[in-house]
């Protein structure tokens, strides 16, 4: 009978402990389980920054399962405007915010290093070119390409409309800001790409993660659009991808911080070089 005491005491001890170390467990766990995050995510902006937010939406989800991401491409201003106004969580921006877009609340959270890449079309003999003439080129003071070594052949100016982060940053760079001459302006980026390849004579912008083999990325002074280059300073053209938050991470909503976290996690790094751009260092 003293045996059968004796283990019956020991069970009940054990699972007492047993017990009193889940529920420990459960209070002491303040970091919420990805499978049990819910809620939405609203993003607008940059038409630059489709391919990263599609690829990095898809991962997130994937992840967070009770989470609905939605990404509209409205153009960087656009995208920032809406943060301010409250209709959305995270605005895109392809370039720097701008002081006003500060003094409404919105901070810059840099997410990515994007260059961006002058491109013509297949056929064009000249793929370099200085940062002087590029400019000239873009304000109308070149128009032929044979006043830089090419054929004689008029210069169509392709860029995009006012208001895009691409335009913004491609003409403060380059300073131009409002003097360029364009023969079209165009409202995204694959817009611009098939452009320029499908006209002869062609020259425009776009982000550098999107060139194909369809045009010639250009060198600018002699240095290639690359990674490499853009990590050692070199190559002119080069900008942030921003996702703007109305106040600091640490005051948004659990979703949005659980977005931030993932970007940085090596996850989200993983996605940032696969779509090729260039983690910040």
């Amino acid at each position: 009978m003293k045996k059968k005491l004796f283990k019956k005491k020991m069970v009940a001890a054990l699972t007492a402990v047993c017990l009193m170390s889940v529920a420990l467990t459960g209070c002491g766990s303040k970091k919420k389980d990805s499978k049990s995050l819910n809620g939405t995510l609203k993003v607008a902006g940059s038409t630059s920054m489709e391919k990263l937010c599609e690829a990095m939406s898809e991962s997130f989800m994937e992840a967070n399962p009770g989470v609905t991401v939605t990404v509209e491409y409205t153009g960087s201003g656009a995208g920032i405007e809406a943060l301010s106004s409250g209709s959305i969580d995270i605005g895109n921006a392809s370039r720097g915010l701008k002081d006003d877009e500060k003094a409404n609340g919105c901070v810059e959270n840099i997410v990515a290093i994007d260059g961006i890449a002058v491109i013509t079309d297949k056929d064009n003999r000249v793929t370099d070119v200085t940062s002087k003439d590029l400019a000239k080129i873009y304000t109308g003071e070149i128009t032929n390409w044979s006043e830089i070594g090419g054929d004689n052949q008029p210069i169509v100016v392709i860029g995009r409309e006012a208001g895009s982060g691409t335009r913004d940053a491609f003409e403060e760079l380059l300073e131009v800001k409002d003097s360029c001459n364009y023969a079209q302006e165009l409202d995204s980026t694959g817009a611009v790409l098939a452009k320029v390849a499908a006209t002869p004579g062609a020259i425009g912008y776009v982000s550098l993660d999107v060139v194909d083999d369809t045009v010639i990325g250009m060198k600018i002074d002699g240095v290639e659009p690359t990674e490499e280059q853009i990590l050692a300073g070199k190559y002119l053209l080069q900008r942030p991808f921003v996702m703007a938050t109305k106040g600091q991470i640490s005051e948004q909503n659990e979703v949005v911080q659980a977005w931030f976290d993932y970007i940085n996690s090596d996850e989200g790094k993983a996605v940032i070089k696969k779509v090729g751009l260039i983690i910040p260092q």
